[in-house]
């Protein structure tokens, strides 16, 4: 048996299954390219697992609207496995959120109602809220993530500690770099590197090989529009009628032409 059959054996996930992503806003957007759903769907493909998605994040959810809808956006599907993403909103909401006694409740009864169709499930510890730890809303969701790591091993559902990855992952950044959206675009929500922290997570848990999500590091990094820079181009009245008045070249071709020379000259300069 060659190294990587062995490791695809190890694997918690098999070619043929189906996943469904249950969860609120930050799941329903991992749907997305380059979202968390999306790249651990397509780690899992290079590594010749194909899965079929369901996807199941509403914006806004908590514990109590997920488990209202469980049957219909989940347990009918008949996914083989379902990762389960809750706690943000049940805390950010405030007084219109879900205390923990409720919260405790709801998410067994998910849990319980999956495994009883039949369905493996993945639990993921709540990502942060703002990214201060020290921070009131952060310091009320400790509980919420304990709960979950426990209800994890009672109920024997692998465990993707999303929330310990992020604090974490936060530390690698350097002291003096802008805060509050190193991995989120508005302190919840993901951006790129949010999302590579979650799907890393996500794909550990599953057991992929670290080769594999490293393979995915790679591939992320050098992916065409990972990155924006906004350039502002001073010219002239003249110049910029010059432009528009040119028949050979339309002019949004010309300014495509003229940031890729930009962008080329910026690359050669920091060489």
């Amino acid at each position: 048996m060659h190294a990587d059959e062995a490791s695809k054996e190890k694997m918690a996930v098999m070619s043929g299954e189906v996943i469904a992503f249950m969860g609120d806003s930050i799941t329903a957007g991992g749907r997305n390219p380059g979202g968390y759903c999306s790249l651990v769907l397509s780690v899992l493909k290079n590594e010749g697992i194909n899965v079929s998605p369901v996807f199941a994040g509403r914006s806004g959810h908590k514990s109590n609207q997920m488990l209202a809808r469980l049957e219909k956006d989940v347990l009918s599907k008949k996914p083989d496995w379902m990762t389960l993403s809750c706690g943000v909103n049940d805390v950010w909401h405030g007084s219109r959120g879900v205390n923990l006694e409720d919260y405790k409740k709801n998410m067994t009864e998910i849990v319980e109602k999956a495994q009883a169709a039949g369905v493996k499930v993945m639990i993921l510890t709540s990502t942060m809220i703002k990214e201060d730890q020290k921070g009131d809303l952060n310091q009320k969701l400790i509980p919420y993530n304990a709960f979950l790591r426990e209800l994890a091993v009672e109920k024997k559902c692998l465990l993707a500690d999303l929330n310990h990855d992020m604090q974490e992952s936060l530390k690698a950044f350097p002291a003096d770099a802008p805060k509050g959206k190193q991995l989120t675009t508005d302190g919840v929500h993901m951006n790129q590197k949010g999302n590579f922290m979650m799907a890393t997570g996500v794909l550990k848990a599953f057991k992929v090989s670290d080769v594999a999500i490293d393979k995915m590091v790679e591939i992320w990094k050098n992916t065409p529009d990972g990155k924006t820079l906004r350039i502002n181009l001073k010219m002239s009245i003249n110049e910029y009628e010059s432009i528009q008045k040119k028949e050979e070249i339309a002019p949004e071709k010309f300014f495509t032409l003229l940031l890729d020379k930009k962008k080329k000259e910026i690359l050669k300069a920091i060489e």
